[in-house]
Parts: C-alpha cells; sequence; structure tokens
C-alpha cells in the first residue's frame, strides 16, 4: 500500500481505511468535513513514545495525544497555561515544586489520571534514558535518585530539584513533549520484560494519553490517523479525524493541494508558493517558526577541530543567495543558536559567502583537498540547500559528497555519532534560552558510552567553558544579566565550534481557502490540529 497521489481524487475516509488496512467502502470527491487531511514529509518519525520522541514529525503527533502539567496555549502565543494540574507552587529555598492534579480527569482508556500517573511518566523518561530524556536530567534527576526526586501524594505531584533554578525554566521545561504524562495502568497492563510499555507506544500500536486526540494507526512512511479522544481533558478537537500522509515531494504536495485531495500541505517550496498566486481555492499561511538549520560536523574527525578549516566553511555558504533565491520565503539568514525571539538570541549577520577569504583561511589551515561527506534528509528544502553548499565549498576546493536518506536514518547515524558532516534542522523544546543553549554549547562527557543527548555530544564537542557558562546562565535570576550571559555564549559558540548555523524558518503552509485556525506552533515548532475548522 502505498500513499503516493493517485491520478483520481481518493477522499480521507477511503484512505483512512486503507492506513487500517481494510478495504474503502467508496471514493469521495473531497475531503469530509469532519477529516483534517494532511500532507508532509514524516520519515523523521523515530517513535511515537513520548519519551523518545524528539524530531519535528514526531512531536506533532505526541503534541496532539498527549498533555502535561503545564501546557502552551497555540491561541496565546508564550503564555503558560494548567494543563493537568491546576495550580503550581514553589518552595522559598527554590529546591521544591508542588503541583495539584485536576480532579475527575481521565485518558482516553477511561482511567482516572492521578497524581501517581504523573510521577510515574516522569520517573519513566529517565528511567528509559532515551534521548530527550536530558530535558529533565538538568535537574538533577537520575535513575538512582528519581523515585526519591519525583513523588505522589493524594492529588499532589512534588518535584525536588538538585539546585536553585528560575522556577520559569522548570516550567517550560514541563511543556517539553518529553514531559507528557501517560497512563500507567495502560503502559503496564502492556509492557514486555519490564519495558513500561515502551515497545506498546514507540512502534505506534496505540497512544496513552489525555490529548485532543487518540492514534488510531501508523504505518511509517506512509501516515498515521488518528481519532478525537472523547476524554480530552485540555484542549478539545474540533475535527473527529485527523488523517496524515507521507508525501515528501513538494511538487506532488501542491497537486494533492490544488486538486483539492488534502486540506494542508506542508512541503512547499518558493516555486511552488509563486505558482498557486492568484488561485481563490487555496491560500498560503506565513508563520515564524523558531526551528533553524545548520551544517554540523564530527569531530571525531581531526580536521574539524582546526580553527581556521572551521571559518573557512563558514565563509564558504551562499546564506544570502539561497535566502533571496531557492528558500525564497521559506528561510531567513540566522547565524546564531537560538532563534529570533528568544532572550539573548543575537541578529547579526558576521558571515556571508567570500570565495578568497574561504580560500586563504583553508590555505592557512593546511588541509588539503578536504572530501566532506555531508548527510542530507531526503527532502525538497534540505536538497536545494545540500546543491548550493556543495556549489559554493567546491568553488573554494572543499569537496562535498551528499548521503542522502530518510530522515529517521539520518538521524539514527547522528545520534550514534557516526556521521561526518551533516545539515539538520533544530526546533526549541520549550521558551526558554536553556532548550538550545543545553544543546548545542553543553556536553560534559564527550565519552561514546555517555550518551549525553545534546547535539554538542552527537558531534563529539567538547564545549569546554561554555559548559559553566550555560550552567551559570540557567541559574541567573536577573533577566538583563541572563540575556548578556546568553549573548557572550552564542559569540564563542559561533566562532569556535563545529557548527554553523545558517537559517531560521520561515513557514509557508499552503491550505484549502476553507480551513481555518491552523497552527504551527511558533517558537516551539509542534503544530496543534484540534483547533482547526473547515
Amino acid at each position: 500500500m502505498s500513499f503516493e497521489p493517485a491520478l483520481r481524487r481518493v477522499g480521507a475516509a477511503a484512505m483512512a481505511a486503507l492506513l487500517l488496512g481494510a478495504a474503502p467502502t467508496a471514493l469521495l470527491a473531497e475531503t469530509p468535513a469532519d477529516t483534517l487531511v494532511i500532507a508532509d514529509a514524516i520519515d523523521d518519525i523515530v517513535s511515537l513514545d513520548p519519551a523518545e520522541a524528539y524530531e519535528f514529525s514526531g512531536l506533532d503527533v505526541v503534541n496532539n495525544l498527549y498533555n502535561g502539567l503545564i501546557e502552551l496555549d497555540p491561541t496565546k502565543p508564550g503564555e503558560l497555561v494548567p494543563g493537568l494540574a491546576e495550580s503550581w507552587t514553589v518552595s522559598e529555598d527554590g529546591l521544591t515544586y508542588s503541583f495539584k492534579i485536576k480532579a475527575g480527569l481521565m485518558f482516553a482508556s477511561g482511567n482516572p489520571v492521578t497524581a501517581d500517573d504523573a510521577a510515574y511518566s516522569l520517573q519513566r523518561v529517565v528511567k528509559l534514558d532515551k534521548t530527550p530524556a536530558f530535558i529533565l536530567n538538568q535537574f538533577g534527576w537520575t535513575k538512582d535518585n528519581v523515585d526519591q526526586m519525583v513523588t505522589a501524594s493524594g492529588d499532589t505531584l512534588t518535584l525536588k530539584t538538585d539546585k536553585k533554578y528560575a522556577p520559569t525554566f522548570l516550567y517550560n521545561c514541563l511543556t517539553a513533549g518529553v514531559a507528557s504524562i501517560v497512563d500507567k495502568k495502560l503502559l503496564e497492563e502492556n509492557a514486555t520484560d519490564g519495558d513500561m510499555g515502551y515497545a506498546y507506544l514507540a512502534t505506534g500500536t496505540a497512544s496513552a494519553g489525555t490529548g485532543a486526540y487518540v492514534l488510531k494507526s501508523y504505518k511509517p512512511k506512509e501516515g498515521y490517523l488518528l481519532e478525537a479522544n472523547a476524554n480530552a481533558a485540555v484542549f478539545k478537537p474540533v475535527l473527529a479525524k485527523v488523517l496524515m500522509r507521507h508525501v515528501p515531494e513538494a511538487a506532488t504536495e501542491r497537486l494533492m493541494l490544488e486538486k483539492g485531495d488534502i486540506d494542508i500541505s506542508r512541503e512547499l517550496t518558493p516555486v511552488d508558493v509563486e505558482g498557486m498566486a492568484g488561485n481563490a481555492e487555496v491560500k498560503i499561511q506565513q508563520d515564524v517558526g523558531g526551528q533553524i538549520f545548520y551544517l554540523s560536523f564530527n569531530q571525531k574527525n581531526e580536521n574539524y577541530k582546526n580553527e581556521k578549516f572551521l571559518d573557512a566553511m563558514r565563509w564558504s555558504i551562499d546564506y544570502q543567495g539561497m535566502a533571496d533565491t531557492i528558500l525564497k520565503g521559506a528561510m531567513v539568514p540566522h547565524q546564531a543558536f537560538l532563534p529570533k525571539g528568544y532572550l539573548g538570541a543575537l541578529e547579526d549577520l558576521p558571515y556571508k559567502l567570500d570565495v578568497e577569504k574561504a580560500k586563504g583561511l583553508l590555505a592557512e589551515s593546511g588541509i588539503k583537498d578536504p572530501t566532506i561527506t555531508l548527510d542530507v534528509r531526503n527532502a525538497s528544502d534540505r536538497m536545494e540547500m545540500a546543491q548550493s553548499i556543495q556549489n559554493t565549498f567546491g568553488q573554494v576546493g572543499i569537496k562535498v559528497e551528499l548521503n542522502i536518506g530518510d530522515g529517521a536514518e539520518q538521524l539514527k547515524r547522528y545520534r550514534a555519532r557516526q556521521h561526518d558532516g551533516t545539515l539538520q534542522s533544530w526546533g526549541p523544546d520549550y521558551p526558554d534560552p536553556q532548550t538550545n543553549a543545553g544543546s548545542f554549547a553543553w556536553n560534559n562527557d564527550n565519552t561514546d558510552e555517555a550518551k549525553v543527548g545534546t547535539l554538542a555530544w552527537r558531534n563529539a564537542y567538547d564545549p569546554g567553558p561554555l559548559n559553566a557558562a550555560v550552567d551559570a546562565a540557567v541559574q541567573e535570576g536577573d533577566a538583563a544579566k541572563r540575556k548578556a550571559m546568553y549573548e557572550e555564549m552564542q559569540k564563542t559558540h559561533r566562532e569556535t565550534s563545529p557548527f554553523i548555523v545558517m537559517f531560521q524558518i520561515g513557514y509557508q503552509t499552503g491550505t484549502l481557502a476553507n480551513l481555518s485556525g491552523f497552527y504551527t506552533g511558533g517558537a516551539t515548532d509542534s503544530a496543534a490540529y484540534w483547533t482547526v475548522t473547515k
């Protein structure tokens, strides 16, 4: 079964039936009024367990299936709102937080939501120790102590931290997908060899949340089907179903949108957007997201510790040229790890394409005829960027060989530190500068065995004094001082690290004209389906 578009228009009900493995009873001429049909590239999904999901497409699913103690309301950008907790407090010494769980809530299964479920969920993340666990490990939680640091009594969850932090830092972290609250009873009933239901959730067998939707079916590189959760605890969905179709080709998505086969296209190129101008049946929704696009290089290769070579590459990229042509409207040049809109974000652009300067720096580096194997996800925007980089690096004398693959394959290599160079994107997990600083500029154990999980660790990059700078900034209570600390660490990072930040995303989402209320997530880059009407 394939999700490639047919020559005829296939309705969402028919596609849902195909996805669920049943024969469709009818082929409709348009998407049903109660179903949101989306086309996107979702080959980056590695897992649908919120304890592991850490890629854009996976977190979109988690955002619609689960709730946390504290939530981000897409209609109120940047505002923290009650999730499963109705209130929270922090002790005078700043080391103990208490959350009162709302009464009368149920999981999709019908099981009641309790403080014990909340404690289990956070403990489970730490014990499973998957990639995003470091978000919670930041508070001093380890496999050995988490049962004492995260506890439940009656309707109250208590969290203890290893040191005093700015309270908003902890609250912001609790809005991340990894802090989703899961159904303890359901997962323990479906556990395998004590895995706390990991295999049950990770493969997309089912979901175990309180979110607007429940997972009905998922097939890798094909799509998924969500249905409205009758027990939705925080956000109530408008539409009964969401059908996602994996369609990585932008031109194909455009054709499907113009024919009315889908309601939303998320992979349109600037050429596609321009080509649809004047079409009254569709509209383009412009959003600015927190997602940044960057190159990074594995410092297990000694070449990428050479400061002159790294600097040569920074001057070998046509940032503005790409933004003005192949990425027009979809990207804006950005050269620091905090996206615009975050406390301490840098907006200056110190680097530009300068072939002669880059050649001189390459000569000074002493590296002769370098060749880079660059991992690139098979998506239109990434391929266009990679081809431009391959061209301009070539003009400087740096050969680039592209290793093209699907998103999940590339992420597995990256997370295992098996890449040479890679073209990737990164979106903040929560609305606090620590979300990026703690990944790009912090790595307290650079051994392969450590599996710290941060981007610095993935690139075998030891940030040295930046580790202490990151630790100090996250504890600083004075906003002005904290801002200055993040500005300084970003300047050091972009001049010395094996990362080259190039762009911040500008979303150009194509929708049918009758659709409204679709939120792409803004700074946290996590789509909300429950708000959509059509």
